[in-house]
């Protein structure tokens, strides 16, 4: 993927597409003042934009109320003063039941207003029929970003990242990775796909305000060092934000 590396969108802050901030939904945020602290920590850290993205799972809460919550935390947050733009998206389970049906119609979790989902697979488990589930997301509209990649056994698998990427999905990196928090693996291979260029956002996976201010500043801090400010901006703001207004990356 040729990643646009104009600078002019730095100025206006980073972009999250991938983070639990919404408290009380999932195994994310617990309270609300965890999501203001999250809220913070993100402002600090250079972000005016977030899409929060609780887990679109039947054990974790509904839809509807995910929406309400991210009003509420919207006002909390304007209140507060804190300037930090929310938007809708979901942390969507590639085998969940109903959510292949779900796409393209009102039911989908899709990031923004669409037409990107943002999609898990197994961590552990290998999935032989990716390419055949991602061609079913495209026949419906829909551009799968899959979430960190790096961290899931399927693309352990060489070359199967840039298979993925020919059949139409998008790759989002868990910056924490860089740094090694998901262990060795997880890092070696975010830095092979960061060395190929094949992902095309990163973004924080923030489940907890404790040690997020730290841990967080030096993944972006290494991140950038690595790529240069040119990916590291389309990485984490001119990439993110078009998918969240709908915009074409090519």
């Amino acid at each position: 993927m040729t990643l646009s590396t104009d600078r002019t969108d730095l100025r206006d802050g980073l972009c999250d597409l991938h983070c639990h901030l919404l408290y009380g939904l999932d195994d994310g945020a617990r309270t609300l003042d965890d999501s203001l602290q999250l809220a913070h920590t993100l402002v600090e850290l250079g972000f005016s934009q977030v899409a929060p993205s609780p887990h679109a799972r039947a054990e974790y809460a509904p839809a509807p109320l995910a929406l309400e919550r991210l009003a509420e935390v919207q006002g909390a947050l304007d209140r507060a003063e804190i300037p930090l733009r929310l938007a809708p998206n979901a942390e969507n389970y590639l085998f969940e039941d109903g959510f292949l049906p779900a796409l393209g119609t009102p039911k989908a979790r899709l990031v923004g207003q669409g037409p990107y989902v943002l999609v898990e697979l197994p961590y552990t488990a290998p999935v032989p029929t990716l390419l055949d589930l991602l061609f079913q997301i495209r026949l419906k509209g829909v551009h799968p970003l899959i979430a960190h990649p790096e961290r899931c056994l399927e693309f352990a698998r060489k070359g199967r990242a840039a298979e993925a990427v020919a059949a139409g999905a998008l790759l989002q990196l868990d910056v924490g990775a860089v740094i090694g928090r998901y262990g060795r693996s997880a890092k070696a291979l975010a830095a092979k796909m960061l060395e190929q260029g094949l992902y095309a956002v990163a973004a924080t996976d923030l489940h907890s305000p404790s040690g997020a201010r730290e841990w967080v500043g030096r993944a972006l801090s290494e991140l950038r060092h690595r790529v240069g400010d040119g990916v590291f901006n389309a990485l984490l703001s001119s990439q993110p934000k078009k998918i969240l207004a709908g915009e074409s990356l090519v």
